[in-house]
C-alpha cells in the first residue's frame, strides 16, 4: 500500500497530461454538462494504482463540487436533494462495507442495467406524452436510484448515470438539473470522506495531487458554465440522455 501511495507524487509527462484533462472533464460536467467526464473513472485507474484513484478521484470530485454548488446555489430544487439523500446514506453504508465481499468490476454492470432499463422507461413516457410519470415518481423509484447512488459513488466514484437519470425524470430546467445535482454530490461526496480515509483511499498524497489540479478544474468549471448558458434546453436534454446511456454501457462493458 505504501508503495502505491508513493507512486503518486511521482508521474511523468503523460500520467499529468492526462490527470489534467481528467480535471478539466470533471470541472466542465459538473457546472455545465453532466456525464462529461464518464472517461474520468477509467483514465484515473489507467494512470494511477486502483486504490488510489478512487481516492484522488474523490478530491478532484470535491473541489469541483465547491465550484458547482457556489455558482448554482440558488438553482438547487432541494426537495429532490432530501428525498435522495437518506437512501444515499445507506448506500453509501452498504458500498463501504461491501468493499470487503464485492469490487466495483461486479457492480457496475448491475447498475448499468438498471439505469438503462429506467432510461427507457423514461424515453417511453416522453414519447408517450405521460405528464404525470406514474413510474419514475413513485416513492420506490426515489428511494432506489438514491441507494443506488450512494452504493457507485462509495465503491467507484461512479453515481453520475444514476443522478442524470433522476433528476431526467423530475424534467428539471437545465441549471436547476445542474444545481440540484451540484449541491447533493457536495454533500454526499463529503459524507464519504471519513469511510474514505479509513479505508485508505484518500490521504496525505491524493490530497496534494488534487490540489496540484485546483487550475485545471477550475478552468473546466468555467468552461462549463459559458457551455451551460450557450446550449438550449431540447439540446441539453437530449446531450444528457445521450452520455446517460453511455455511461451506462460503459459500467456493464468496460
Amino acid at each position: 500500500m505504501n508503495g502505491e501511495i508513493g507512486q503518486v507524487l511521482e508521474l511523468d509527462m503523460v500520467q499529468c497530461i492526462v490527470l489534467g484533462l481528467c480535471a478539466v472533464m470533471v470541472g466542465i460536467s459538473k457546472t455545465g454538462i453532466p456525464g462529461v467526464g464518464i472517461l474520468c473513472v477509467p483514465l484515473f485507474a489507467w494512470v494511477l494504482p486502483a486504490r488510489t484513484s478512487v481516492g484522488v478521484a474523490l478530491g478532484i470530485l470535491i473541489l469541483a463540487d465547491v465550484f458547482s454548488a457556489s455558482y448554482y446555489r440558488r438553482h438547487a430544487e432541494w426537495r429532490f436533494i432530501r428525498r435522495l439523500l437518506p437512501a444515499a446514506f445507506v448506500g453509501i453504508v452498504a458500498g463501504y462495507f461491501s468493499l470487503k465481499y464485492v469490487d466495483d468490476e461486479q457492480l457496475q454492470p448491475v447498475i448499468g442495467v438498471i439505469v438503462l432499463i429506467m432510461l427507457a422507461v423514461e424515453f417511453w413516457q416522453n414519447r408517450s406524452g405521460d405528464k404525470d410519470q406514474p413510474v419514475l415518481k413513485q416513492a420506490w423509484f426515489t428511494l432506489a436510484m438514491g441507494f443506488c447512488a450512494g452504493v457507485t459513488t462509495m465503491m467507484a466514484n461512479a453515481a453520475g448515470p444514476v443522478m442524470m437519470l433522476y433528476l431526467l425524470s423530475m424534467r428539471l430546467p437545465k441549471k436547476e438539473f445542474v444545481g440540484t445535482a451540484a449541491w447533493f454530490f457536495f454533500v454526499i461526496n463529503w459524507i464519504k470522506v471519513p469511510f474514505s480515509v479509513n479505508l485508505g483511499l484518500m490521504t496525505r498524497d491524493t490530497i496534494k495531487l488534487d490540489l496540484f489540479m485546483l487550475p485545471c478544474i477550475a478552468a473546466g468549471a468555467l468552461a462549463g458554465i459559458y457551455l451551460l448558458k450557450k446550449i438550449p434546453q431540447h439540446a441539453f436534454v437530449f446531450s444528457v440522455r445521450i452520455l446517460t446511456v453511455i455511461a451506462a454501457v460503459k459500467l456493464i462493458f468496460w
